[in-house]
């Protein structure tokens, strides 16, 4: 249980007591998952304290903002999620395709840092870590070890990222600038699709009892977290355009895969719109369409596992993106002669182009995905899919420099443009995409035995308990109890 996070009281009364002394010499308070769902609801003052605070400060308040709710310049409240609307002329299907920003959160310009207080949180006020002796490890493909660094940093104690050498070099130079030390920059082999050289480095650093690994893929506040914040900000938006069109319905929600935090926002939707969880992977890794392995560089998403907070038997579809479409879009979208093009030829506004260009690799693959979605179920105009993009294109700018350089020669014209759009965006089809039969779930779900049974020590009965959703519902029951005890926990800090 301790290794799945979900703990309901406090098991080490002496780390509990050190915490509280730290984080009141501090001035830290953690919001709750509520507040989070609902920013609103957090304490005026706190509100009003965040406006003098710098966005990427490593600031205590700054754990406030973990949210879908920052204005567009990341220091007030929005009333309703920062998103916009790919347009058809782009997309080139009817149904409407609504794309979640989350480079409007705080320190990393990515939602992931939403999974990685998530994880840390419930720790914390349970008495599992101690910020005055221990370490907070963090295996990742990117951001997620950025977010627990950041998250670490405001508390006070070592945060130490894990991840393949072979990542952006942005995502290095930003864990150069907030990790304590360079060591806490834990390299490991290959790229994106290296997840198990994670694992084994973390089976190594394991051995240590200060180092407290927060592994994404099994720790269900990850799930919790984006089933309660994410779900409901996403269903926000929706209203929000359903306000302006009534007749408008939700039909999907895109996401790739990756750690399966995100992805949990689907069932949320699923229980509120009855709308389909589209899961999505890179074509050259196809684990769920073909139990398949591969490399790819659609950043972030991860691959050759099934995470063990994916809730696979309520998974309602799975396609691929291939990494040559989302490298190719993501010049086509930030170079002058693709934006140009888009431009005259496709009628894209600036305004648009803004969007499109300010994309991450994993939000054009889950835009591609959506569109998937919408020609494979014939959606039609008064059908919405929502999906996310964990983060800008900030971080890919070397990427994108090198991809320009290899595939197209150094540089792009209009011609080279038209060619890119027409290949990897009109032409997008509906191969590459399953409708999940029980069977297929089943074939998915049991691919993970392998991984979490054989590899990570789960126990067989763990493992299939999760085939029903009555375990996954009972989960949720656990959110309240820890927001109880963060309220608790808050007000011994500010006691003293």
């Amino acid at each position: 249980m301790a290794r799945l996070g979900l703990e309901r009281e406090i098991v080490n009364s002496k780390v509990y007591g050190n915490t509280v002394g730290w984080f009141r010499e501090a001035k830290i308070t953690l919001p709750t998952f509520a507040e989070l769902a609902t920013p609103s609801t957090i304490p005026a003052a706190v509100r009003e304290a965040l406006t003098g605070i710098e966005p990427d400060a490593a600031h205590p308040l700054n754990l406030y903002r973990v949210h879908w709710y920052n204005a567009a310049d990341r220091r007030g409240l929005a009333a309703v999620p920062q998103h916009f609307v790919v347009p058809s002329s782009v997309t080139g299907v009817r149904a409407k395709i609504v794309v979640a920003l989350g480079r409007h959160f705080p320190m990393i310009e990515a939602h992931k840092v939403l999974a990685a207080y998530a994880c840390l949180a419930p720790r914390v006020v349970t008495g599992q870590f101690d910020p005055t002796t221990d370490r907070a490890l963090w295996p990742s493909t990117g951001n997620y070890c950025r977010g627990g660094v950041a998250i670490s940093r405001i508390m006070r104690c070592r945060g130490v990222a894990i991840l393949p050498a072979e990542m952006s070099r942005e995502r290095f130079e930003w864990l150069e600038r907030w990790v304590a030390d360079p060591s806490d920059i834990v390299k490991t082999v290959g790229s994106e699709s290296n997840v198990k050289e994670i694992y084994d480095k973390c089976a190594e650093l394991d051995r240590d009892p200060h180092n407290v690994i927060f592994n994404q893929f099994c720790e269900f506040a990850n799930h919790l977290a984006h089933y309660q914040v994410t779900g409901r900000a996403l269903g926000h938006v929706f209203e929000s355009l359903k306000a302006k069109e009534p007749g408008l319905r939700l039909r999907g929600f895109v996401s790739a895969t990756g750690s399966a935090g995100t992805i949990a926002a689907g069932d949320y939707l699923k229980d509120t719109y009855s709308s389909r969880t589209v899961a999505v992977e890179a074509l050259e890794c196809p684990t769920m369409l073909k139990n398949g392995f591969g490399a790819h560089n659609i950043q972030g998403i991860g691959d050759k596992h099934i995470p063990y907070i994916h809730n696979v038997m309520n998974t309602d579809d799975a396609t691929a993106v291939s990494d040559k479409a989302t490298d190719a879009l993501g010049v086509l979208f930030s170079h002058p002669s693709g934006r140009e093009y888009l431009r005259t030829r496709r009628g894209v506004s600036e305004a648009e182009l803004d969007q499109l260009g300010a994309l991450g690799f994993s939000g054009i693959c889950n835009v591609l995905a959506a569109i998937k979605a919408a020609r494979y179920h014939d959606l039609g105009e008064d059908d919405v899919i929502v999906t996310v993009a964990t983060d800008g294109a900030a971080m890919y700018g070397s990427e994108r420099d090198k991809i320009l350089k290899e595939r197209f020669g150094g540089s792009l014209d209009l011609v080279g443009a038209a060619e890119v759009f027409g290949q990897h965006m009109a032409a997008t089809t509906v191969d590459h995409f399953a409708e999940l039969s029980h069977v297929d779930r089943t074939r998915i779900f049991n691919l993970g035995y392998f991984t979490w049974v054989e590899q990570q020590g789960v126990s067989l009965a763990e493992f299939e308990a999760r085939r029903d959703q009555r375990y996954w519902r009972k989960l949720r029951e656990v959110v309240p109890v820890w927001d109880a005890m963060i309220a608790e926990f808050n007000q011994k800090v500010a006691s003293g």
